[in-house]
């Protein structure tokens, strides 16, 4: 094996994936079995292929979460939070608990077993394309200390959920991940997040079910079509690697180029694409 192949490799290393049960979540637990890791998978529903250790996890419960991280016990060098829902599910501040809230708080738990040289990747979304013009009104939500503070703050701004809490929930993602650059490098922890377009996945699925197809036309794709959730999985797997070792604080857009043609509208018209 040369140099180059051992930057990808995984062997030695303890890897937890939430959403390991299906999408793009079951394609890392695939790709990272692969390339030696031993891969700890976290999901509220049970896995159909095999994983050497698993354990349930609801992350809109607090308590579920603080189950899982002490039955994981032991080092982890690397966190993949996949895991997530779409506002299709009709429960906006259920999406901002369940892809933000539940998130930072196994992040912020499981650190503590994270050594020097550890990784993070999380999943935002190419709908968070906009959060630096938003940052200032996640802020808020960002500065709450733990799960019930954030969904009380979530119930006392509903304008900030109006579009189904979605886009909220990713931004903060996004800017959670990099207000951690900093602290976590201190500690030689690298973190980072990727912003998938429009994927094959059952978030896919809700959002079919919700607006319709014609819906999910109507997104940009330059490159023709939409992703294949391993080729969002390869990213993160990048990511969290040894081949990486000097990415951090980083929000790599996975969207066939939407984000760079919308750049590109935007110098050709004199404005943000992401403007509300």
């Amino acid at each position: 094996m040369g140099q180059i192949d051992e930057l990808w490799r995984y062997d030695g290393r303890r890897a937890v994936v939430t959403g390991c049960a299906s999408g793009i979540g079951a394609h890392v637990v695939q790709q990272l079995t692969e390339l030696g890791a031993a891969v700890v998978g976290l999901d509220k529903h049970q896995p159909t292929v095999g994983i050497g250790e698993f354990h349930h996890i609801d992350l809109a419960d607090s308590t579920s979460i603080d189950r899982a991280v002490a039955a994981i016990g032991g080092q982890v060098d690397s966190l993949f939070n996949i895991a997530g829902v779409s506002s299709g599910i009709g429960d906006p501040v259920r999406v901002v608990t369940i892809n933000f809230l539940g998130l930072r708080h196994l992040t912020d738990a499981l650190i503590p077993k994270m050594p020097a040289g550890s990784a993070v990747a999380s999943v935002s979304s190419l709908a968070a394309a906009g959060y630096r013009e938003h940052q200032q009104a996640v802020a808020g939500l960002l500065d709450t200390q733990t799960m019930q503070e954030g969904i009380d703050w979530c119930q006392r701004h509903p304008e900030a959920l109006a579009d189904g809490g979605y886009r909220l929930s990713k931004e903060a993602v996004i800017l959670y991940s990099m207000r951690n650059t900093a602290v976590l490098g201190a500690r030689g922890i690298r973190i980072n997040c990727t912003g998938p377009g429009v994927t094959e996945t059952p978030i896919l699925d809700q959002l079919r079910m919700a607006y319709g197809q014609a819906y999910l036309d109507t997104i940009p794709k330059p490159l023709g079509r939409i992703a294949h959730p391993a080729e969002q999985a390869a990213v993160l797997v990048f990511l969290n690697s040894a081949a990486a070792s000097y990415i951090s604080g980083q929000v790599v857009w996975v969207d066939g180029g939407t984000v760079g043609a919308a750049i590109a509208c935007e110098l050709d018209q004199g404005r943000s694409p992401w403007s509300a």
